[in-house]
C-alpha cells in the first residue's frame, strides 16, 4: 500500500561465528534457512566463517548449501544490512586487510556494538584469550583430535535422526557438559573476556570461539557468546530495546537478557 512506512527490520544487530564454511562439520543448510529468514540492521560475522585452515590442510568441503550461505550474505547485504567481519584463527588471513571496506562488508580486527539502550560490548572472535585458556602439548593435541571425532559421530546421529522428523540435537554439546575439564577451559575463556572487557571499561563482551552459546550478566558484566554453526546452530540478536536474545537456528529464542532500561523499571 503506498504511503505507509515499511516496518523496521525484526532485529537491531545479530551476530553470527564459527560457520566453517569448507569443513564437512559445517550445518551450512540451517544457516542458510536462518538468514533467508533474517531481516537485522547489522549483522557481525564473529570469526571462523570460511574454515580457510581446513580447506588448506585437510581439502576443501564444499557443497551448494555452502555457496547458499553465500547467497544469503549477499541478499541481505542488498536488503540493505551493513555486514561487519571480524577474522578468527581460522579465517585468520583475513585480519591483513582489517580497517579496510571490502565489497559487500567492513573487515575488523574487533568492534565496538553500542547497544540500543547504550551498553558498550567488546565484539571479538576469542582466540585471543587462548594463552589464557589452553592446556598445551599432548594434552591439547589429543583434545582437538577426540573432537573431531566426536563432531563426526554428531554429522552421523543427526543424519539419522532427520530422516525421522526429529529435531536436530547435538551429541558433542551433550558429552561436552559432563567433561570436567571442558567445562573449567570454558569457565576460564569467559573469566578473561569479562576481565578483558573491565580493564577496557567496557559493559560486555560479544564473541564465539569455543563452540558454547551463552547469554549472562556477571557482576554487572553481560557475556554473549553467539555460539556456532557446528554444534549449537545459534545466533545471537538485539532487539530495538536493546534487549539481547540467544536465537536457535529456528529462530526461537532460548535465552533473554533484557536491555537496560527494563531492568531498571522492574
Amino acid at each position: 500500500m503506498s504511503g505507509v512506512a515499511p516496518l523496521p527490520p525484526r532485529h537491531r544487530a545479530v551476530f553470527v561465528s564459527d560457520v566453517h564454511l569448507g569443513s564437512p562439520h559445517c550445518h551450512a543448510a540451517e544457516l542458510a534457512g536462518f538468514l533467508g529468514r533474517l531481516r537485522c540492521e547489522r549483522l557481525y560475522l564473529v570469526g571462523d566463517i570460511i574454515d580457510l585452515w581446513w580447506m588448506a590442510h585437510r581439502g576443501a568441503r564444499w557443497r551448494q548449501s555452502h555457496s547458499d550461505v553465500v547467497q544469503g550474505l549477499h541478499a541481505l547485504r542488498r536488503a540493505g544490512t551493513d555486514i561487519i567481519y571480524i577474522p578468527g584463527n581460522h579465517d585468520a588471513s583475513l585480519r591483513q586487510v582489517c580497517g579496510m571496506m571490502l565489497p559487500a562488508m567492513q573487515v575488523r580486527r574487533r568492534a565496538i556494538h553500542v547497544t540500543a539502550d547504550g551498553r558498550r560490548l567488546l565484539v571479538v572472535h576469542g582466540d585471543d584469550y587462548d594463552g589464557v585458556t589452553h592446556f598445551g602439548g599432548l594434552q591439547e593435541r589429543f583434545g582437538d583430535w577426540l573432537y573431531y571425532r566426536i563432531l563426526t559421530g554428531n554429522r552421523l546421529f543427526n543424519a539419522v535422526r532427520r530422516p525421522l522428523g526429529l529435531r536436530y540435537w547435538s551429541l558433542s554439546e551433550f558429552l561436552k557438559r559432563r567433561s570436567s575439564a571442558a567445562e573449567r577451559y570454558i569457565q576460564r575463556f569467559v573469566q578473561a573476556g569479562l576481565d578483558d572487557v573491565r580493564r577496557r571499561g567496557l559493559d560486555g563482551i560479544v564473541c564465539g570461539h569455543i563452540h558454547r552459546a551463552a547469554l549472562i550478566e556477571r557482576d554487572g558484566l553481560v557475556y554473549a557468546n553467539d555460539g556456532d554453526w557446528v554444534e549449537s546452530l545459534t545466533a545471537l540478536a538485539e532487539d530495538h530495546d536493546g534487549a539481547l536474545r540467544l536465537l536457535d537456528h529456528t529462530g526461537r529464542t532460548l535465552v533473554e537478557l533484557p536491555g537496560a532500561r527494563i531492568r531498571q523499571a522492574a
